[in-house]
């Protein structure tokens, strides 16, 4: 099988996602570039997570190609590939309609770090819906992340993370949704204070030089 370690680090991170509620049904997609060809391996369109085998998971060149794979490519291979043609720092791409964070997209302000390990992911912006799947979305998701963002949101979508490996991608995507969740629950009960900006960026710096708590 070619490429089989991507492929199944994709496989097992979908199926992590599906344990922790983050991707439900066929929804959701995961990507990661190979560290030595051009490549990416992504999750297929349309393919039950709970029985899909590693050969199951698509490969596409980096501007959207399906090379190889029994399964046509996610439909949002446009979002994952141009993210990645932008940040070369990007490895790995996570894109979950999690409830909470689709909820907070609805708005149109960033959700903010209410806790010191959520600051290493913010900001995080709202991306104005466009259709899914298109260039159109693509294009305002590596608008939104910039050159060092970590996660965004999509109104009436969900959300899109990235990292420098599969770990910091999860990483990402599951604080993510923690914000979200934060920030949903406190507003409903009167009580949301996000952390200050200046707590935020002495965080942030810890976090760049490895000394975080």
């Amino acid at each position: 099988m070619k490429y089989e370690r991507i492929r199944k680090i994709v496989l097992d991170a979908i199926l992590d996602a599906v344990a922790q509620g983050l991707i439900k049904g066929t929804s959701g997609n995961i990507a990661l570039r190979d560290d030595e060809d051009d490549v990416v391996a992504i999750t297929p369109s349309g393919i039950a997570y709970g029985t899909m085998k590693a050969e199951d998971i698509a490969i596409v060149d980096m501007n959207g190609k399906w090379l190889d794979g029994p399964y046509k490519p996610s439909s949002e291979v446009p979002m994952h590939t141009a993210v990645m043609r932008a940040r070369p720092d990007v490895k790995a791409t996570v894109h979950t309609h999690a409830m909470f964070a689709t909820i907070m997209a609805m708005g149109d302000g960033e959700i903010k770090a209410t806790t010191p390990p959520q600051c290493e992911f913010v900001p995080v912006r709202v991306v104005p819906f466009t259709m899914p799947g298109s260039d159109d979305v693509a294009d305002k998701v590596v608008e939104a992340l910039g050159e060092e963002g970590r996660a965004c949101l999509i109104k009436n979508h969900g959300m899109f993370c990235c990292g420098k490996d599969m770990k910091a991608a999860m990483s990402a995507t599951v604080y993510t949704e923690e914000m979200a969740v934060t920030e949903y629950y406190a507003r409903l009960l009167g009580t949301y204070e996000p952390m200050p900006q200046e707590a935020v960026d002495a965080m942030q710096a810890l976090i760049k030089a490895d000394q975080a708590v």
